[in-house]
């Protein structure tokens, strides 16, 4: 069975790289959406050092504290360790560093929150362990993760008994679109960007999800054969993600990420949509969404100083959940009997939600437009979807994707899906969202085109638009 090659991460693995250097023992959380790829990450590191993958139980209600210890201890017995007794994790981790103590060494504890999340004396054996024994191998790296990444926060990275002693903490994002045109290979000169954007609309950047594609199929069947055949990875994923990492409650955020699948909202929005009341609760369910990479919080900005103003609005950026639950989720039933066969393209509402789906995309590679439009990084003062609500002295407005330097200019970059080349009527949406905006007289204002299928030539004519970006360029 041919391997799947590791695509991308450089920069990460340069960075677990450069521990290797150091004189002390290192303490290392990596956190991540699931399937982001932090396992992955870490065996690629781990090649060239003895290495020791432990992983928590799947949290399900018959699952306790002692079925953990009991697993960890198996698990240790099939690396070749001697068995000890799993009364205790005080016990296993110190049998654990007794095998430890020299050369070169890493340790993963995969999927922490279900390792030790119903133990309260976890935690704190796991501290002592890395003061006492671990962290007296200098050459020594231990390394946490897990998909809740709101639980390594508030128990690890926010924990006093840790401060520091955390060397780094990674979190590891979708793979930016370059990275994931690699998953076409050896074919991907040839086959269009169009039909590329047609999977990572459902994908994402989610290198597990990318792993799935067959070059040699056309994206129609590569989506068909994941998300709509029984058995498909991309069937049963999304009731796996939302029991596994969020178990008893996993119903209300399941609640959340659907009342914003057809676009962003602000709290009062979302729990009006819901009909329930604005309280802490549902702040707290939409920070685990956030730290889970579900969901992004997006903040408007003042344009005269560049400070970030108190509206907001909650944006599912995961493309895979809005595609389960607007296509998968309501022929879950036939695709179970293998009798549904869609013509993926005539699906209700197709257009506006390869629109949200594209804005997700080109919002997650923002520094590939940057470097298109040659804004270095220094330059930027803010960025992100961009809205004003309407007063008596101000219209409303709502840019997809807006960007302001130092040098006082605004781009103003409309994120444009269509299945046809776009016609001149953009050029009056465009402007009417430039005369909308309230900023000071003195910026400039620079529009963007990011398309991903052609403009017709009077578009190009009028020379309206500073730049336009094909999401074939964004892909090189």
């Amino acid at each position: 069975m041919t391997k799947v090659p590791f695509i991308g991460r450089e920069a990460e693995l340069e960075r677990l790289k450069g521990l290797l250097h150091k004189k002390s023992a290192s303490f290392i959380v990596v956190r991540g959406r699931r399937r982001i790829g932090k396992s992955r990450l870490l065996a690629e590191f781990g090649k060239e050092m003895k290495s020791f993958f432990f992983t928590g139980l799947t949290p399900e209600k018959k699952i306790n504290a002692e079925m953990q210890r009991e697993d960890f201890a198996y698990q240790m017995h099939r690396m070749g360790l001697p068995h000890v007794v799993p009364d205790d994790w005080g016990n296993l981790f110190w049998a654990l560093s007794k095998h430890t103590e020299k050369g070169r060494i890493l340790i993963v504890f995969d999927e922490i929150s279900w390792m030790g999340g119903k133990d309260p004396t976890f935690l704190g054996k796991l501290k002592t362990a890395w003061d006492m024994y671990f962290s007296k191998n200098p050459q020594l790296i231990l390394a946490v993760c897990g998909s809740i990444s709101s639980w390594i926060d508030e128990n690890i990275l926010c924990s006093t008994g840790f401060v520091g002693r955390i060397s780094i903490d990674l979190v590891l994002e979708e793979l930016e679109l370059p990275v994931c045109n690699a998953f076409w290979r050896p074919k991907e000169a040839r086959i269009a960007p169009f039909e590329k954007f047609k999977l990572l609309a459902v994908t994402g950047g989610v290198p597990r999800y990318l792993e799935e594609v067959t070059p040699n199929l056309p994206a129609e069947k590569n989506i068909q054969n994941l998300c709509f055949t029984r058995g498909g990875l991309l069937v049963r994923e999304f009731e796996e993600l939302f029991s596994d990492l969020f178990s008893k409650r996993s119903r209300s955020y399941k609640e959340i990420v659907t009342t914003l699948a057809d676009g962003p909202k602000e709290l009062p929005e979302i729990c009006a949509s819901l009909q329930k009341s604005r309280g802490g609760l549902y702040n707290t369910y939409l920070h685990d969404l956030e730290q889970a990479g579900f969901v992004k919080r997006d903040f408007t900005w003042y344009l005269e100083d560049g400070k970030e103003g108190k509206l907001n609005r909650y944006r599912l950026s995961d493309n895979y959940l809005r595609f389960y639950l607007k296509y998968i989720a309501k022929h879950r039933a036939k695709i179970q009997t293998n009798t549904f066969t869609p013509v993926i393209a005539s699906f209700p509402g197709w257009d506006s939600i390869m629109g949200l789906q594209f804005e997700n995309l080109i919002v997650h590679n923002r520094k590939t437009v940057w470097k298109l439009l040659r804004i270095s990084p220094e330059e930027v003062v803010c960025d992100g979807p961009f809205f004003q609500r309407a007063t008596q002295r101000q219209l409303g407005c709502q840019i997809d994707y807006l960007i302001q330097t130092r040098f006082s200019t605004l781009y103003i970059c409309e994120i444009k899906f269509s299945k046809h080349p776009i016609t001149k009527k953009v050029i009056e949406d465009v402007e009417d969202k430039r005369k909308r905006i309230k900023a000071p007289r003195h910026f400039s204002f620079r529009p963007i085109l990011i398309h991903v299928n052609g403009v017709e030539d009077e578009v190009l004519e009028t020379g309206y638009f500073d730049t336009i970006i094909d999401f074939g360029q964004l892909l090189q």
